[in-house]
């Protein structure tokens, strides 16, 4: 990890790893304006500066693709089908894997819900991208343990009890961030005549990925969550059932040839790419898998585990936090750091971290619903969580933040108004394009809750 001194040579702070747009974003605080702390890189992580700007290189010649006679056209086909192989290449793709740009990580993987031939086991710990299209698929799902030992037992006793077609799991949890033991998975998954699907949206950003040598067969993730936030998204496997599968899409692109009594769907990618596609979207997401690609692993994976040990521990020493975890033997966790605060409204916390400290936080239960009942928790709790653009600073201003907003209140008198809190009044000025209310769109209004941050 590198580090400067400042001008008084005090002491020293980290550099980010790789510097993002916004990185040095000042932002509106009670009393001031602050640099932005973005601390919700698992929600969607700020594009890297080299991917704004490789898209701003690309803009000039961006053009339609596949058909267009003209160069900018012939430009934009080429890195958008290159982009395939390079996304491949970083993913450790096979060589006859098939390589289907989508909008993200949801999209993947509803697609491949589509396609696959049999019945789909998964686990009770899902973000709903990977759970909700497994519901409505008829799927069956295996509860997990108190450890990654006993829930890898729990998986294969509900292979044997009845096979499946499909095992679907994440790869890193987006409330814990524990990484689940994929390699181990997928030979249970393989061993009892199933394959395997990975949710790879909050493990990509974090690790390195080979789905050869991990035996992945399936692998979903969002270029969003990778750096690239210009709305592409990927899923990456065997394509035999995806050729099968009814097409995603039904338009222009899909098709061979198209009689109003018939229609020949095409093979491979283009099956489930109809339409006109976000070629920018694909470029950048290109360009993000490149420049991750290029750092060094070690350095990649021990800057990250800095901050986030520094955060939980940071974090424990507080009075009422509570960190969440569901196993007890994991052994590699993410940039994530999700926790409870006895008796502070996580939503609340949430917002007086912005409004009086300019840290960016995530409240909720972040679309794991049936985790968070599992792990009993019944209320909104707050993620911190981070990537290559964070720093030691960051963590330690999280962390000071956090204590005195829990020993001495917030600052700012805050109401609770259409399911959220709201500072008052709110004299943090947006820019000009940003405007609060939407012209014209009618709100109901709810009768305003007393501003104790004290449940």
């Amino acid at each position: 990890m590198s580090y400067f001194r400042d001008e008084d040579d005090e002491y020293s702070v980290s550099l980010p790893l790789l510097r993002v747009t916004g990185g040095d974003l000042t932002v509106p605080v009670l009393g001031g304006q602050t640099r932005a702390i973005n601390l919700d890189y698992a929600a969607s992580a700020p594009a890297l500066e080299a991917v704004t700007a490789h898209v701003t290189e690309f803009l000039p010649y961006y053009s339609s693709v596949h058909r267009g006679a003209g160069f900018a056209s012939q430009v934009s086909t080429s890195v958008y089908e290159n982009s395939r192989a390079t996304i491949g290449k970083f993913l450790g793709a096979r060589t006859d894997d098939t390589v289907i740009f989508t909008r993200n990580t949801t999209d993947s993987l509803n697609l491949l819900a589509r396609a696959v031939p049999g019945e789909t086991v998964f686990l009770d710990i899902e973000h709903h991208a990977n759970l909700l299209p497994w519901v409505a698929a008829g799927g069956r799902v295996v509860r997990s343990g108190d450890t990654l030992a006993q829930t890898l037992h729990l998986v294969e006793a509900e292979l044997i009890r009845s096979p499946a077609a499909l095992l679907t799991v994440t790869g890193a949890s987006n409330v814990t961030g524990e990484v689940m033991p994929l390699a181990a998975l997928a030979e249970i998954a393989h061993r009892h005549g199933a394959r395997i699907a990975v949710d790879g949206a909050q493990l990509v950003p974090h690790r390195r990925v080979n789905m050869s040598e991990l035996n992945i067969d399936y692998l979903a993730l969002s270029g969003h969550k990778v750096y690239a936030p210009f709305g592409a998204g990927v899923l990456v496997g065997w394509g035999d059932w995806l050729d099968e599968a009814p097409p995603l899409l039904l338009g222009g692109g899909g098709v061979t040839e198209v009689h109003l009594d018939s229609v020949h769907f095409r093979t491979g990618p283009a099956r489930h790419e109809a339409g006109s596609p976000n070629v920018v979207g694909v470029i950048a997401l290109a360009r993000a898998i490149e420049t991750l690609g290029a750092l060094d692993e070690t350095e990649w994976v021990t800057h990250e585990r800095t901050l986030t040990e520094a955060a939980v521990a940071g974090l424990s020493a507080i009075d009422g936090v509570k960190i969440i975890r569901l196993f007890s033997d994991a052994p590699d966790v993410v940039g994530v750091v999700s926790f409870t605060v006895e008796g502070i409204d996580a939503r609340l916390l949430a917002t007086a971290l912005s409004v009086e400290h300019g840290i960016a936080v995530r409240d909720g239960r972040f679309c794991a619903h049936p985790l968070m009942e599992r792990l009993g928790i019944d209320k909104p709790a707050v993620r911190a969580s981070f990537g290559v653009g964070s720093r030691t600073q960051d963590v330690d201003a999280l962390v000071e933040a956090v204590r005195s907003l829990t020993t001495g209140g917030p600052k700012a008198a805050y109401d609770f108004f259409e399911g959220q809190w709201e500072p008052i009044p709110d004299t943090r000025v947006r820019p000009a394009w940003a405007n609060d209310r939407v012209s014209g769109q009618s709100y109901s209004v709810q009768t305003n809750v007393a501003c104790s941050p004290f449940l």
